[in-house]
């Protein structure tokens, strides 16, 4: 056989590295930078043995796609006759990535999704009309102005119909309920998130003493309806709310060392709610040796009730000072239809003595004139171990006394919840009460729990706090929605109170928690005035080291407006 023509090269490894052996290297390309590489380097299309003919008729072919993804690749390893030489040996493999050529009106379109769970996608045709989304509701519009897909005005337009929030709406910035001094203090600052997490069980209880007397509640107001409401009939009689460092009982209970700290139900009952309360508040802390007194100022808004407070779209304070639906006009509304409705639904031919008077009447006029009520002087155990005394006396409130089948008598708290208008700004998607409220009465409940989940959740802690076994809840609506001084009652609900706090998801335990972790703080403080502040527009409570006279201006306003008083100022306090 004849020797085969062919003969293979003589290969030389390279022994120092990657690339040609300067051995074999030609003389002619030996000064010809190359482009190094390592192992880990992807390569491309090693070696494209097609003719210039097909080349020209792949790149316009339906095979030039399918590398079409990898010629970035081929770029940055060598592809490509100026490659080589627009390498540079500095350059980090790391600073490699890949590039997203994209359009980004693609990467808009797909950026939102309805909640059908499909892709929501706005576009029109020039001279057509289609379908746009506006407030909630369809309305058949021009299309002259196309809504691009992923453009501004499609993603607004899906954001209106599913309940997005209006940015476009003014800013909701609150002031806060006390104007910060100069020379204030910030000794600590906790935010919200963090008070969810503490947790305190408090089972041990003591009733101290019991004072004042009440009327039986009148059970015929159970049996409105919707189609029999009764008008809701205003009354003169006023409540009073003492300040806890001014409580006779209390200061002759904090001589004789009866707890550590002293505060009121209505003032432990929003320390406790903090984490869902949106709306600003303050807390003024006075340490007295080593006691605690939890007092509210004089000039406060501590015992006014808020409306839709914890709404996704709460009432706006636009400055109208005849604006029926504002937060200040809504929350005296409020109070006022509380004030009334425990008032209406008592029959004053019976009445419930407790074991002493009313420590805050001195002569028959004054029991003409103030509303009856009971409170209950009650302490409870916070200490963590036997090593430790902490404990707190709360002077708490109780509105009736309902006669059980058993003969008894049951004290129990009554509360109204409002409507105004569910229709206005604000409404927070409430139903309409005199339509839903006998059919639907549970839905109409999860909606007030829901827009007024701070709110609520003070009314189960006072009720607790006071020993309640009933809590009594009416339901008050406007005749007309645009009068905001004529109401009916519709119908009333009867809730055990720690039921209807677990029914909301209220931990007790995480407010006695919360109690506690303030007064650890206070306690390593030296004597003095302290503040604690909710931030107006943030989940944060502030606690400020304040001067001694910090409030005095404010007393001596309150003694003045005192003078002339009327109901609602005296509902207010």
């Amino acid at each position: 056989m004849d020797e085969p023509s062919f003969k293979l090269p003589e290969i030389i490894d390279n022994d120092n590295g990657w690339g040609p052996s300067p051995v074999m290297l030609p003389e002619k390309f030996r000064d010809i930078p190359y482009a190094p590489y390592s192992k880990a380097d992807k390569l491309g299309r090693i070696a494209d043995w097609s003719t210039p003919e097909q080349r020209e008729k792949e790149s316009s072919g339906r095979q030039r796609t399918n590398y079409r993804n990898y010629r970035d690749q081929y770029t940055a390893f060598g592809h490509g006759v100026s490659s080589t030489f627009a390498y540079t040996h500095a350059e980090d493999e790391a600073s490699f990535s890949v590039v997203d050529n994209r359009s980004t009106a693609q990467k808009k379109a797909s950026s939102y999704r309805t909640t059908g769970g499909t892709k929501g996608r706005t576009s029109g045709v020039r001279g057509q009309t289609s379908r746009n989304v506006r407030n909630g509701q369809y309305q058949r519009t021009s299309t002259q102005t196309r809504a691009v897909p992923g453009s501004r005005a499609a993603q607004n337009a899906v954001r209106k119909r599913y309940g997005w929030k209006d940015y476009d709406k003014p800013q909701r910035a609150r002031d806060a309920s006390v104007n910060v001094g100069p020379d204030w203090k910030v000794l600590e600052e906790i935010e919200f998130n963090w008070l969810s997490k503490l947790n305190l069980d408090v089972e041990g209880v003591e009733d101290i003493s019991s004072h004042g007397y009440l009327h039986y509640y009148d059970k015929n107001y159970d049996l409105i309806r919707t189609k029999s409401e009764k008008p809701l009939v205003p009354n003169d009689k006023v409540r009073i709310f003492i300040t806890t460092s001014k409580d006779p009982i209390i200061e002759q209970l904090a001589k004789d060392n009866a707890a550590t700290v002293y505060a009121t139900d209505s003032v432990l009952s929003l320390l406790m709610c903090a984490p869902r309360s949106v709306y600003p508040w303050d807390i003024v802390i006075n340490r007295i040796e080593n006691k605690l007194f939890f007092d509210k100022r004089d000039t406060g808004v501590y015992e006014n009730i808020t409306v839709n407070e914890n709404s996704f779209d709460p009432p706006i304070e636009t400055g109208d000072k005849e604006n029926i639906n504002s937060p200040g006009s809504l929350s005296m509304e409020a109070t006022l239809i509380n004030h009334y409705f425990a008032l209406q639904v008592v029959n004053e031919n019976e009445k419930y003595e407790l074991e002493k008077p009313n420590p805050f009447i001195n002569c028959q006029e004054d029991m003409e004139v103030l509303a009856p009520t009971a409170y209950r002087y009650r302490k409870f155990d916070l200490s963590i171990n036997e090593d430790e005394d902490i404990s707190i006396v709360v002077r708490t409130q109780l509105d009736s006394v309902v006669k059980t089948t058993g003969g008894d008598s049951s004290l129990i708290t009554i509360r109204a919840l409002n409507e105004f208008d569910p229709r206005a700004q604000g409404a927070g998607g409430a139903l309409d009460w005199r339509q839903k409220l006998d059919t639907q009465r549970g839905a109409v409940v999860t909606t007030e729990m829901k827009n007024n989940s701070c709110k609520l959740a003070r009314w189960a802690v006072q009720s607790i706090l006071a020993g309640a076994d009933q809590m009594k809840l009416g339901y008050v609506s406007r005749v007309s929605p645009k009068d905001n001084t004529k109401h009916a009652i519709l119908g009333t609900q009867l809730y055990k109170p720690r039921d209807f706090a677990a029914q909301m998801n209220l931990s007790i335990s995480n407010g006695w928690g919360i109690v506690r972790t303030v007064i650890d703080l206070c306690m390593k403080l030296p004597e003095g005035k302290y503040v604690l502040i909710k931030d107006p527009n943030k989940p944060v409570i502030r606690l400020y080291a304040v001067p001694l006279n910090a409030f005095d201006a404010d007393d001596d306003l309150a003694l003045e407006d005192g003078e002339e008083i009327n109901e609602e100022e005296e509902v207010q306090k």
